[in-house]
């Protein structure tokens, strides 16, 4: 069992910059591939950023590349994304989640067991 808690978000001008911070519980989190994704209401989640239980492997949707980078520090039990340069279009809630064990990185939902209640982003033009 994984629990996450989502924070970090709120109203940013675009241009902008937000950290979110994902904090999990549960002893099986370093053992997971952890990802972030963002949903607008009436709309589908959509895939965000991943990372490897290691660390060492990202993976982007290419609307973020470039702009949002994901990172973990296992020892915290924290997940982050670090989202520069915001745009409206970013606006979303943004949800942490932890992968089935050995899967994650290409993004699909349907391969991520645990989901954080969310976090709100507005992005203003």
């Amino acid at each position: 069992q994984v629990q996450l808690v989502e924070s970090g978000g709120g109203l940013v001008q675009a241009g902008g910059s937000l950290r979110l911070s994902c904090a999990a519980s549960g002893r099986t989190f370093s053992s997971r591939a952890m990802g972030w994704f963002r949903q607008v209401p009436g709309k589908e989640r959509e895939f965000v950023a991943a990372i490897s239980w290691s660390g060492g492997s990202t993976y982007y949707a290419d609307s973020v590349k470039g702009r949002f980078s994901i990172s973990r520090d296992n020892a915290k039990n924290t997940v982050y994304l670090q989202m520069n340069s915001l745009k409206p279009e970013d606006t979303a809630d943004y949800y942490c989640a932890a992968a089935a064990l050995g899967y994650g990185l290409k993004g699909r939902v349907s391969e991520y067991d645990y989901w954080g209640q969310g976090t709100q982003v507005t992005v203003s033009s």
